[in-house]
């Protein structure tokens, strides 16, 4: 792999370039870095950098200086393969690293960096040239180097020979849906903790399935579930994240919500939201949809439609249906899930309520922080309302509000059944990326 490095500041490289895996690369000739200045390209009294255009402050590297370096380096080494830095870039990952390495190689091994310095590159330069722009988060720099050293270290690791055991390289993380195992050493014991016995046992199969199990640990609970659920899971990864995953469950209010006069009260349960609403508490793993109403007529209806799919000729007219419905359950309050919840699964659940209202007096969590929630190592309850919401008494008596689901309209008046889907999706879902 031959790396060019078109950069304002050279001898920021000269230790990286010479040290650890990436200098014993160079020196056995598994990559080649040269580094190019680009005030080498400039003329005597020549400026590098131009103010913008437009009303804004900054000044921009100027277009037919980088030009020229990359002409340049491309007459002397080849045609490149051109990744500019940007936090408007594209996030780099460790899939995307593993089809550039690909591209790259396939295209003649030689890829230019070009990080950018003050507010960046003219816009015409990533038009003209850049075969990629590149990201490595959501944040601001002084300068496109320290993203060009990453990406060239974790590039490097991609090529034969630079890692000395392929293993490391498939088993660590990001490379597949986990992250990788905890790592011990000796002492056995150090400040009274202790390395787990399983992996002094010499049971191979025993050691597997304890680091398959503290990686998707380290997943759930360590903040990479999103990255989890973007991958392509097999059927057994599915099945065994869902065993670490907090057993979730889900409410439906018909009492304690805000009905049509401002009051608080009861609203009628409808036999399409027990069905729809079960189906797709189901589809997410839920382990248990319950229906919330003190009214004796309306635990009637319940109980009857209940029946039906649960011990009657449901069971067999629809097992599908029968199903799906298994987990649903009546109860006559929130408090009486909870202490359900609280029997069979040996601690409280964490309550998270649903609302179209946002009360920022109220803990507010987005669909992004399942490891706010899940941290705690406690059962979660999705609480859902009906009528026009639920009450202030049972969202103070939960421990987050979830934001509301929110299109780019001002129309925010979604059956209770559809959010529902939305809502177990958005925080359950696997949302692969093909």
């Amino acid at each position: 792999m031959n790396f060019s490095i078109i950069t304002l500041f050279p001898d920021l490289y000269q230790q990286f370039t010479a040290t650890s895996l990436i200098g014993r690369a160079v020196n056995d000739g598994l990559l080649k870095i040269q580094v190019e200045s680009l005030l080498s390209f400039c003329s005597p009294k020549e400026r590098i950098d131009a103010p913008t255009v437009g009303h804004g402050p900054g000044m921009l590297l100027c277009p037919d200086i980088v030009e020229k370096a990359i002409v340049s380096a491309e007459e002397r080494s080849g045609k490149a393969y051109r990744i500019f830095f940007s936090p408007h870039g594209q996030p780099l990952t460790q899939s995307l690293l593993s089809q550039l390495f690909e591209k790259i190689t396939s295209q003649g091994s030689h890829c230019m960096l070009l990080p950018a310095r003050y507010e960046g590159m003219d816009a015409r330069l990533e038009e003209e040239y850049a075969d990629i722009v590149i990201s490595i988060g959501d944040y601001v720099l002084m300068g496109g180097d320290l993203p060009a050293m990453v990406l060239m270290e974790a590039m490097s690791r991609l090529i034969p020979g630079v890692i000395g055991s392929k293993e490391s390289i498939e088993e660590e993380s990001f490379s597949g849906p986990f992250m990788d195992h905890p790592h011990y050493t000796t002492p056995v014991e150090w400040h009274g903790r202790r390395i787990p016995d399983v992996l002094r046992s010499g049971n191979h199969a025993a050691q597997a399935a304890w680091r398959r199990e503290r990686s998707i640990e380290r997943t759930v609970f360590g903040g990479h579930f999103e990255w989890m659920r973007s991958q392509n899971l097999t059927k057994d990864d599915v099945a065994d994240a869902a065993r670490i995953l907090p057993h979730h469950y889900a409410i439906l209010m018909h009492t304690d919500v805000v009905v049509d006069d401002g009051r608080i009260g009861e609203s009628s349960v409808t036999s399409l939201d027990i069905h729809d609403i079960a189906r797709s508490a189901k589809t997410f793993g839920f382990h248990g949809y319950f229906i919330a109403t003190p009214l004796p007529d309306q635990q009637k209806i319940v109980k009857q439609l209940l029946d039906f799919w649960h011990v009657g000729s449901g069971v067999t007219y629809n097992p599908s249906r029968h199903t799906a419905l298994e987990s649903t359950m009546l109860v006559d309050s929130l408090e009486q899930a909870i202490a359900f919840i609280t029997e069979r699964e040996g601690i409280a659940p964490l309550c998270i309520a649903t609302s179209a209202r946002c009360d920022e007096s109220l803990p507010v969590i987005t669909y992004a922080d399942q490891q706010v929630v899940w941290g705690h190592k406690r059962p979660v309850l999705l609480v859902l309302g009906t009528a026009r919401g639920l009450s202030e008494r049972v969202l103070m008596k939960c421990d987050f509000v979830l934001q509301p689901v929110r299109g780019f309209s001002e129309f925010n008046h979604l059956s209770v059944r559809s959010a529902a889907a939305i809502i177990f999706d958005r925080w359950l879902g696997i949302k692969e990326k093909r």
